[in-house]
């Protein structure tokens, strides 16, 4: 099989290595021969450091850098079965070069998009075949993150969708298929991790440190909220959170925080420019990002309640609006942001009684709509059900 990679950046060139490893030939595109160059010597530097973990052996290492090709015109792309685009987040931008691609591909390939926050549906409309469109969204870094998240557009054929599910399941990532709404699965799930965080923060509960080691001495959390937002950075983050806020008709659940917006305006984006939340100095932290285990334990906990109840909602509500499959869903947030566990298994760990009283008493609390609880909780409390 040949695949076509449009994009040769960090995501683009992560795609590349993963279909290049599952034995097809891949043919990466940028309009930029400078970022083909890096992207090319990424690739060596990364195969080394695995020769180097004896995770692979040389000839591995050759047979890999053997299936990808570095092309520098859409042509090149002629002949691809399926092209994964990974540029810019623009719609104007991503439809331009789908339309380029159409003209030059044969009419069975199929055409995908790695966007993260737009709609699938959009950037199909631009095609003459949109039939043959369909998101394929990876996670960073693309070779170590097992998730995709497979998104088929309202256009989307059945056969398209059959043959990407497939394809990804033989490049060895854990696939779920996610409705084509704003933010899929992960992105959308995952909003109020650092949006309760920030509105405690911003309440004056808590401070930083605090609010990340309660959910990770507690939670279980690989990484605290404020951590990860300075390690995703704050140009991206906070851009997804706008994002998904406008695109659900600016629902409160998703509004963003002018504290995040502070940072951003500032150029204080987090690891990359050396400051976010923390201060930090190649690339690792110079300021206290914890606390001692010896401090509030009552706060810590309450701060870890209500993240978590709030991320509970937030896949109820998915599984309500059929998103995705409650097991889809589960699988994203553990896969895709190596969640402790699955957010409606752990809702049934902790009982769904407890998650609508703890989300009835911050609707008591605040009367805001941020704070309402999805109905199939409430349907399943009152039947004594579980997910």
């Amino acid at each position: 099989m040949t695949i076509g990679i449009i994009g040769s950046g960090t995501m683009g060139s992560g795609i590349a290595q993963v279909a290049a490893t599952a034995g097809c030939l891949v043919k990466v595109y940028d309009t930029n021969q400078e970022a083909l160059a890096k992207s090319e010597a990424k690739l060596n530097k990364v195969l080394l450091r695995l020769i180097e973990k004896e995770r692979i052996d040389e000839a591995e290492k050759n047979r890999i850098q053997g299936n990808i090709s570095y092309v520098n015109s859409i042509q090149e792309l002629a002949d691809a079965d399926l092209t994964i685009e990974a540029i810019i987040e623009n719609l104007d931008i991503k439809q331009k070069v789908f339309r380029e691609l159409e003209a030059c591909q044969k009419e069975d390939s199929i055409i995908a998009s790695n966007t993260s926050s737009l709609s699938i549906a959009s950037i199909a409309s631009a095609l003459q075949h949109p039939e043959r469109v369909i998101g394929i969204h990876f996670f960073n870094p693309a070779p170590l993150m097992p998730l995709v998240e497979i998104i088929p557009a309202v256009q989307t054929s059945e056969a398209v969708k059959e043959k990407v599910v497939q394809i990804i399941a033989d490049w060895k990532k854990v696939g779920v298929l996610a409705k084509d709404t704003p933010g899929f699965i992960v992105n959308r799930v995952a909003r109020p991790f650092y949006g309760e965080a920030l509105r405690i923060y911003e309440e004056g509960k808590a401070d930083i440190p605090t609010i990340d080691q309660a959910l990770k001495e507690l939670g279980g959390f690989r990484m605290g909220p404020f951590e990860l937002m300075d390690f995703i950075g704050h140009d991206v983050n906070y851009t997804v959170t706008e994002t998904v806020f406008k695109e659900f008709y600016y629902d409160p659940r998703y509004k963003p925080s002018f504290t995040q917006k502070r940072l951003k305006e500032a150029g204080y984006l987090g690891r990359k420019t050396g400051k976010g939340f923390y201060e930090y100095k190649d690339g690792k932290p110079v300021t206290s990002s914890g606390v001692e285990k010896s401090g509030n334990s009552k706060l810590s906990q309450q701060i870890l309640d209500r993240i978590l109840v709030m991320l509970i909602n937030e896949a109820a509500d998915a599984l309500f609006l059929n998103i995705a499959t409650a097991k889809d869903i589960d699988l994203a947030m553990t896969k895709g942001v190596n969640y402790p566990k699955g957010l409606l298994a752990w809702a049934n760990e902790k009982g769904i009684d407890w998650c609508v009283q703890k989300i009835d008493e911050l609707y008591q609390e605040y009367h805001e709509d941020r704070y309402r609880c999805s109905p199939l909780l409430r349907k399943m409390a009152r039947e004594g059900n579980r997910f």
